[in-house]
C-alpha cells in the first residue's frame, strides 16, 4: 500500500498557522510582516497549506454569553440502543446543543450545551434523559 506523502512544515509555516488561528481575518500583508516574508511568499505558503488540507476553512468565534447563554455544561449520555436516529433528531432540533461527540467508555456521547438559566439547563437535560442515563457537569 503506498504511503500518503507528508508535507514538511518549518517554523514559518507553524507561525502562519498560529497567527491564522488567532485571527483568521488577518490580511496577507499583516501576516507577511508578522512572519518576516514578502506578501507573495506568504500567500504561496497559505495556499500550499490550504491545498494540503492543513487549513480547512475560517470561522468566527462566538461568545455565547453575549447571546444570552451564560451557562455551559457537558452532558454525558449512556445511550442504550444502536438506533441513533432519535439522538440525531434531538441534536438537530435543539440549538442549545453546540457539540456532540460519540466516545468510547461507559458513556456513548459527550454533549456540550448552553443554557439561559439553571431551569433552562434542567429542561435540556430532561430532553436528553429521555434517551438514556445522563450525568451533567456545569462549567
Amino acid at each position: 500500500m503506498p504511503s500518503i506523502p507528508r508535507l514538511t512544515f518549518d517554523a514559518t509555516d507553524r507561525l502562519i498557522i498560529e497567527h491564522l488561528q488567532r485571527d483568521g481575518r488577518t490580511s496577507v500583508a499583516d501576516l507577511a510582516r508578522a512572519v518576516s516574508l514578502s506578501a507573495s511568499a506568504t500567500a504561496d505558503r497559505v495556499r500550499r497549506l490550504t491545498d494540503a488540507g492543513v487549513i480547512t476553512g475560517y470561522s468566527a468565534t462566538v461568545d455565547v454569553e453575549a447571546l444570552g447563554y451564560p451557562i455551559t455544561a457537558f452532558v454525558r449520555l449512556a445511550y442504550p440502543s444502536g438506533n441513533y436516529r432519535p439522538f440525531h433528531d434531538l441534536v438537530a432540533a435543539t440549538p442549545e446543543i453546540v457539540e456532540a461527540h460519540h466516545v468510547t467508555g461507559v458513556d456513548c456521547f459527550v454533549i456540550k450545551v448552553v443554557a439561559r438559566s439553571m431551569a433552562d439547563l434542567e429542561r435540556l437535560t430532561g430532553k436528553l434523559a429521555t434517551l438514556g442515563g445522563i450525568t451533567t457537569s456545569v462549567v
